[in-house]
């Protein structure tokens, strides 16, 4: 896998029109982890792809007449196989992080690149998953002006909306696949 004018390579496609251009062109500089699963705690199927494409049938499922009208996006949904769908180039503003905060700067969209794992905040994401973000991890780390300091979930950029990636995402083996130090729960480096 490489990155090519902001997409990964060898990925399934399906672009989304809910992105934008960052503000003055900015790097990214953030990694934000997020999770999901459509409807809650039901895996597969095409309903992620659908709420970030907005062709989401509210009829389809009683919880889509809440959300179906969401303009949101994601830069990539890693599914529980491994299977990885990009959505939007890294270059460009997916809208993944709403209202957002992060070392005292508002607004995580402009500055920011959301990866979602196919899951839930309570079960164990799979081997699968962690090894494709890892790998898109380090991508995104040699291309972009990211450091392991500014990688962290939805949960802590949004604490009172959102609790993602949730307490079944494991962080110190996600970052000994990314080989870096140990960070503790205020995402501080720990040698």
């Amino acid at each position: 896998m490489q990155l090519e004018a902001g997409w990964l390579t060898g990925v399934k496609r399906v672009p989304s029109p809910h992105c934008d251009a960052r503000p003055d062109a900015e790097l990214p500089s953030l990694l934000v982890i997020h999770n999901i699963s459509l409807p809650p705690g039901k895996f597969g199927g095409p309903y992620i792809d659908q709420l970030f494409t907005a062709t989401l049938d509210p009829q389809a499922h009683p919880y889509f007449q809440d959300i179906s009208h969401l303009r949101v996006s994601a830069h990539c949904l890693i599914r529980r196989d491994g299977g990885i769908v990009q959505y939007v180039p890294f270059d460009k503003r997916a809208w993944h992080a709403g209202v957002s905060q992060f070392a005292g700067r508002e607004r995580c969209n402009d500055f920011s690149i959301g990866i979602e794992l196919e899951g839930t905040d309570t079960l164990p994401f799979t081997q699968e998953q962690y090894q494709q973000l890892a790998c898109i991890t380090r991508l995104l780390l040699n291309h972009y002006p990211i450091t392991p300091q500014c990688i962290t979930g939805h949960s802590d950029i949004a604490p009172q909306r959102k609790t993602d990636p949730g307490p079944a995402f494991d962080w110190q083996h996600y970052h000994q696949l990314i080989s870096v130090p140990e960070i503790d729960d205020k995402r501080n480096v720990r040698s």
